[in-house]
């Protein structure tokens, strides 16, 4: 099994836009608690040409993760130092996707100056993002519906990314609107 951490392109649009649904709708039940209200307003903009959109937008970095190849796994940082995305298909979970994806988003995040890494978490994520070392502080309600855990974590900073990458935000604001 080839296991890959890779700069998302327009072209995996689709399969990410599947990860997210299939994530969202298959492991977040605690979440939306299969209440079609949550559930549809949640994916209601994880469609593949709003995917590609966010791909495209200069104030964002987007990975993929790849198992033989395939997309299991999307992540997406905004310029703000917001992890906006972290998500893997149900079955791609505990073979270590998840943990190297967000290592390089905070890789990134170190070569852009951010100082402290911010995500909202659903309760389904908490444990995971804790288990990486980032507090947790306080509640919010998501625009779905969903309550979330604001997490935030402490970063290095400075240090340019391990890949060499040129990926650098241009703004300092996502339009991604997926927490």
């Amino acid at each position: 099994m080839s296991l890959e951490i890779r700069i998302a392109a327009s072209g995996d649009a689709e399969a990410a836009c599947n990860v997210l649904r299939r994530s969202i709708a298959e492991c977040c039940v605690l979440d939306h608690k299969n209440d079609p209200a949550i559930l549809g307003a949640w994916l209601g903009n994880k469609t593949p040409q709003m995917v590609a959109s966010w791909f495209q937008s200069p104030t964002n970095h987007s990975l993929v993760a790849l198992q033989d190849d395939a997309v299991v796994g999307v992540a997406l940082l905004t310029g703000a130092g917001k992890l906006a995305l972290c998500y893997l298909l149900p079955e791609a979970r505990g073979l270590g996707l998840g943990k190297a994806l967000l290592a390089r988003m905070e890789e990134i995040a170190c070569g852009w100056g951010v100082k402290a890494l911010q995500l909202h978490s659903t309760a389904t994520g908490e444990s995971f993002f804790a288990r990486h070392g980032y507090t947790p502080a306080g509640k919010v309600r998501s625009p779905y519906g969903v309550d979330t855990t604001f997490f935030w974590k402490q970063l290095g900073g400075g240090d340019a990314p391990a890949d060499g990458d040129d990926a650098k935000p241009r703004k300092r604001f996502c339009n991604c609107n997926s927490a």
